[in-house]
């Protein structure tokens, strides 16, 4: 079997995209775990099928599979890159995405090569928890069109990674959870660490640093526009009457990907 792939990064937050017409038929959680393996397969946190077919409202629509198979609603960094890809001739111009948290709308404000600056309107964020408690560690609960569990913290030194692991599969989230670590820096800046549902550490996170965002503004941490400081880089956020994130995308690859699932009996 052979899949079609363009692979893209939205801030080292990478992901293999093949347009619906080139997707296989079958089990497509598992095609996804294999497509995105690092050491078996192409390698990439998620596997998007991109649908160039519009509809009402829409440009295009997106369907996204984390590199465990699992199927989140959102990603902004992803849906930054299927932006990308949509608008891969042009060097300005907008596109609204369907995604599983709505449509969203985003603009590309500049091309330099391979890489696209695109502002993208995250929506109604919603703060669904202000002083929250998670496996002993105080939180701030976020809809940022997926769960997000935000965790203030004074810095990094400590084990994080298992932190995040043991909170995105707390009993309180049945679905699990996306986790961010912040680290206030000034009224205008937070440094995050992200632990993403389905995919664990990443290098940077759209709908994360969106959550994390509200979370510091909420808490009166930080006010708009506020600059989230990943390992990756920079992603700036402006709130208006929706949340706008300003980010990267960037192409990187493309070729085939030669699938065969073994059955073991």
């Amino acid at each position: 079997m052979k899949i079609p792939f363009i692979k893209l990064h939205g801030a080292k937050n990478d992901f293999l995209l093949t347009f619906v017409e080139d997707a296989p038929e079958g089990d497509l959680p598992a095609i996804a775990v294999a497509i995105c393996d690092r050491y078996t397969g192409v390698g990439g946190d998620g596997w998007m099928l991109v649908d160039r077919r519009s509809g009402a409202g829409y440009d295009a629509s997106i369907r996204l599979f984390n590199s465990d198979g699992s199927e989140p609603e959102l990603s902004g960094n992803g849906t930054r890159c299927a932006a990308a890809l949509l608008l891969r001739d042009r060097s300005e111009g907008e596109v609204r995405i369907r995604t599983g948290a709505g449509i969203k709308a985003l603009r590309l404000l500049r091309r330099e090569g391979p890489e696209y600056w695109f502002e993208m309107n995250m929506g109604a964020i919603r703060v669904v928890e202000l002083q929250a408690t998670v496996q002993g560690r105080d939180a701030v609960l976020v809809d940022a069109g997926n769960p997000q569990c935000a965790m203030p913290v004074a810095d990094f030194d400590f084990d994080w990674r298992a932190v995040g692991a043991a909170v995105e599969r707390d009993p309180r989230f049945p679905k699990r959870t996306n986790v961010s670590f912040l680290r206030e820096v000034d009224r205008h800046t937070i440094e995050v660490r992200f632990w993403e549902r389905g995919a664990g550490e990443t290098n940077s996170s759209g709908t994360g640093s969106t959550g994390a965002a509200m979370a510091a503004v909420a808490r009166g941490m930080a006010e708009s526009p506020v600059k989230v400081m990943t390992p990756a880089g920079p992603l700036d956020l402006r709130f208006e009457e929706g949340i706008y994130l300003t980010g990267p995308a960037s192409l990187v690859a493309e070729g085939t990907y030669l699938h065969e699932i073994m059955v073991l009996e």
